[in-house]
């Protein structure tokens, strides 16, 4: 029986991770979680332990019995030697069977971005090891965005007039859940798109359809939107992650399409019409 330690466990895709893992007879799963208290784990009957990154203290009891470990990387977590690679040696010394790191589509043309530098360590630390990489998370407009959304009606984004394949976060999940079950996938990293490549305005079009308001793009500039979020109080190093990512955008490196979805989950993948109208209540600023 795997046992398998998700960290990042109420995030938008370890929250579904977990959710999936526990529905499967033969898998253990442990939720890692800053807070050990959970009702959402609680009421799935997961247990938790408390884990914490920038804790050194936690990672043995939370590794414990652990054969596999799902992880995110914290967005606000933005120095990986000092706050990564101390949880990757303990990974590498309690040999764990596989890691599965959620890392970012294009990022071996990127050596600047965290993901990167992530992936290089658990490789030269030879840590057994899946790599997904997705596209743009349609959940950054849940989150990161949402408040332009709601208040403003606006995608307030620096993405110029590219295109990008959004990917729904349940979907990424449900990849992730794949690979921990299936040991071809090791090595491997699998580069993984939503169905289709569109611009922001287009996605704003889309919106507009699907909330019945109108939904604009600004189109800020690279400058502006940093100055714009670092004065919302938005830590400085997640605010220049995502500007390295925007930039990304904006030289055309987050327009592929593939199927690799559709390959390993056997159904297509969520569009983005079907993401709007599963959050319009939200996007509304209903619930």
């Amino acid at each position: 029986m795997d046992k398998i330690l998700v960290l990042g466990s109420t995030g938008n895709i370890g929250w579904p991770v977990v959710e999936q893992l526990a529905a499967i007879d033969d898998v253990k799963v442990v939720a890692g979680i800053y807070h050990a208290e959970s009702v959402q784990m609680k009421q799935l009957g997961v247990e938790t332990r408390h884990f914490d990154f920038l804790d050194a203290d936690t990672f043995d009891p939370a590794l414990k019995g652990i054969n596999k470990v799902f992880f995110v990387r914290p967005p606000e977590l933005a120095k990986p030697e000092q706050d990564m690679k101390p949880f990757l040696t303990a990974v590498q010394s309690h040999g764990i069977d596989q890691v599965v790191f959620v890392s970012l589509i294009g990022v071996e043309k990127n050596p600047m971005v965290p993901h990167r530098k992530i992936e290089r360590m658990i490789t030269e630390m030879g840590l057994p090891h899946t790599f997904i990489r997705p596209s743009f998370f349609m959940q950054n407009l849940t989150s990161t965005h949402l408040q332009d959304i709601q208040q403003n009606h606006d995608l307030f984004v620096p993405a110029g007039r590219s295109k990008t394949s959004f990917i729904d976060t349940r979907d990424i999940a449900a990849v992730a859940v794949a690979v921990l079950r299936d040991p071809k996938y090791l090595g491997e990293a699998l580069e993984i798109t939503g169905p289709a490549a569109i611009t922001y305005k287009q996605a704003a079009e889309i919106m507009t359809t699907e909330l019945g308001v109108p939904i604009t793009y600004s189109k800020p500039s690279l400058l502006k939107f940093r100055r714009t979020m670092i004065q919302r109080g938005i830590k400085k190093e997640f605010v220049n992650v995502m500007v390295m990512l925007y930039i990304i955008t904006q030289l055309g490196n987050a327009k592929t399409v593939n199927h690799t979805i559709e390959t390993v989950l056997h159904r297509p993948a969520t569009t983005f019409a079907e993401f709007v109208r599963d959050n319009k209540r939200l996007f509304l600023n209903r619930e």
